[in-house]
């Protein structure tokens, strides 16, 4: 084997990984919204579990990614432990598609149909057509296509490059002697470890092994241990992806390591004790591509239908293995927006609405609250019910409002980096809309504290309002709540016909701020309200019209996602000057929020 032979070897193996992971990335993003869905229909089933597991593998051909990808969300809060053991042992099931795609290589047969399924008659099609679909036919879903069908052909061409490159091999004792060598299991397994390790990525390990088999000098003793190997290599991947994760997430991957050493363990065992006492022939013959495939299904079966039974006690055996430590009582109350998300766009991006959702919520709590502060405290400002300093109502809202910024700020930076991610068009535009829209509920709940802080001058001054103006600020307090509680169900539940309702009523909120505005000057200059009364009058007037437009553009910006453009302000303009809809349903609110 020459020097040429082996930078050939190189270059086919740096093919095979380079086409593994652009497909693995591409059809993460084709299936971006059948993953989200997975892992919404996952519960603490292990069957269910385990079948999430294997099949979210099925698609990004890698158990390294899975595994990595359950450990971010372990840490975020999206799973439990006792799911992600459960998909992690699917993970390793899923896995091995690989190794039955690559078998394909070793078809052998005169029949033109047969021929037809080696790589080498189907490859060049596919390329073709990848290259269609990705240059010329368009962006989105057809192009991520092309880049599927590319990637495969990557990687079954690096495949025929290391096969050729090895194919010298066949004549060299020393590498007969050398794979004599790992017919010691111990030996085999440690290999079979190191070489995953090193190139993080069992599959593709799994398939230099299929390469090197077709030079007839590696048989299955020699094989199997390597296998077996091999899932325990895969594990320093997600366990390096622990390091600086909280507990609960470090379990995760020290149980993805326990599963696979269990496993081989207990496998390895049973194939020396058979080798000892039946001395199997086939031991002794040379794998091929197919019988490789076969052996790396079944060992990860086997393990499985040991270990997922006994699931709680592996669950139990990490939770020793990873004790508690206090850490966590100290942890930050925002749930983490996980780095190692950013490996799985469309899970981040669910992830990242949940976030976003629950600012939203928090928002709405914090502006409840204020609202019952100064409709409380304007009727009797010494009712200890209503006491702003000290309370719980108090307490309540700056809880909320500082929460809200918390997870605004964790929010922005991961929507940004997650928007430098190759992700589609329409995430894109949704990363975008919760850009804006998180600003707005942040606000909303800067907003609430203003009326909190009104709600408080208003007790510290031992003010009133007169029974005509406190009906007008329930009036105009139970219009914000309605296009407050509008906008939520646009966004949290993505209700259009709920976001349309938004515009027009934010509408009437200003023209009840100008009226009520004009109503208490009218009242100061009668010297029915004091002057102090009417500034925090106006103070709360402007909080409230600008809580109501924070609330149209988050309405604006669920419509104008779905017309998939960004023009807020062009769009409720031409819906105040031509939707005929618009203006019944303006008519409908300021009839409803009517001073009369």
């Amino acid at each position: 084997m020459s020097i040429f032979d082996v930078l050939t070897l190189a270059g086919g193996l740096c093919l095979f990984l380079f086409g593994m992971n652009i497909m693995g990335q591409a059809l993460e993003r084709r299936a971006g919204p059948g993953l989200r869905n997975m892992l919404e229909r996952m519960t603490t089933g292990k069957l269910s579990g385990f079948l999430t597991g294997c099949g979210i593998t099925a698609v990004i051909q890698s158990s390294s990614a899975t595994t990595v990808m359950v450990v971010g969300f372990v840490n975020s809060g999206l799973m439990t432990l006792k799911q992600a053991i459960n998909v992690i042992m699917g993970s390793n099931v899923g896995t091995t598609v690989t190794a039955w795609i690559l078998s394909l290589s070793g078809v052998s047969s005169d029949s033109v149909w047969v021929q037809l399924l080696k790589p080498s008659s189907f490859v060049p099609v596919i390329a073709v057509l990848g290259i269609i679909l990705f240059m010329f036919v368009g962006k989105g879903k057809h192009r991520d296509t092309g880049m599927i069908l590319l990637g495969f052909a990557t990687l079954m061409f690096g495949m025929e490059t290391m096969s050729f490159s090895v194919s010298g091999l066949a004549d060299i004792p020393a590498f007969r002697q050398l794979f004599l060598l790992f017919e010691n299991p111990l030996l085999g397994v440690l290999a079979g470890a190191v070489l995953t390790a090193i190139i993080q990525s069992s599959s593709a390990s799994v398939g230099i092994l299929q390469a090197l088999a077709m030079t007839g000098q590696v048989s299955y003793g020699a094989a199997v241990p390597i296998l077996m190997g091999d899932s325990i290599g895969t594990c320093v991947t997600a366990l390096l992806s622990s390091v600086g994760a909280k507990k609960e997430a470090k379990r995760a991957a020290m149980a993805h390591l326990c599963f696979n050493v269990i496993g081989a363990a207990v496998w390895i065992t049973v194939f020396c004790v058979v080798r000892a006492l039946v001395h199997p022939v086939i031991l002794s013959a040379p794998a091929s591509l197919l019988g490789i495939a076969v052996a790396n299904t079944m060992f990860k079966v086997l393990s499985t239908a040991l270990l997922l039974p006994m699931s709680g006690l592996l669950e139990k055996l990490v939770t020793w293995l990873v004790p508690d430590n206090g850490e966590d009582a100290e942890e930050e109350a925002v749930p983490e927006l996980d780095e190692r998300l950013l490996a799985t766009p469309s899970l981040a991006l669910s992830r990242c609405e949940e976030t976003a959702v629950e600012l939203a919520r928090e928002a709405e709590s914090a502006l409840d609250n204020s609202l019952h502060a100064i409709t409380g405290i304007s009727k009797e400002p010494d009712d200890p019910a209503f006491a702003a300093h000290g309370s719980e109502l108090e307490q309540s809202i700056r809880k909320a409002e500082d929460r809200t910024d918390l997870l605004e700020d964790a929010l922005d930076s991961f929507l940004v980096k997650l928007s430098a991610k190759d992700i589609s068009d329409e995430d894109n535009e949704w990363i975008t809309a919760m850009l804006k829209i998180a600003g707005d509920y942040e606000r909303i709940a800067d907003h609430s504290i203003n009326l909190l802080e009104a709600a408080q001058r208003m007790q510290d001054a031992h003010l009133t309002y007169t029974a005509e103006a406190q009906r007008e600020l329930e009036t105009i307090t139970a219009a914000v709540r309605e296009v407050m509680s509008l906008s939520m169900k646009a966004f949290s539940e993505h209700d259009l016909a709920a976001a349309s309702k938004v515009e027009p009523l934010e509408q009437v909120v200003d023209l009840l701020k100008e009226s009520l505005r004009d109503n208490h000057i009218k009242r100061m200059k009668t010297g029915k309200c004091s002057m102090e009364a009417g500034i925090i009058w106006a103070d709360i007037l402007t909080d409230m019209e600008r809580i109501s437009d924070h609330c149209s553009n988050i309405a604006g910006c669920m419509m104008d996602l779905q017309e998939h453009t960004m023009n807020i302000h062009i769009n409720q303009r031409y819906q105040k000057q031509y939707n005929e809809q618009f203006k019944e349903r303006f008519a409908e609110y300021r009839k409803k929020y009517s001073m009369q």
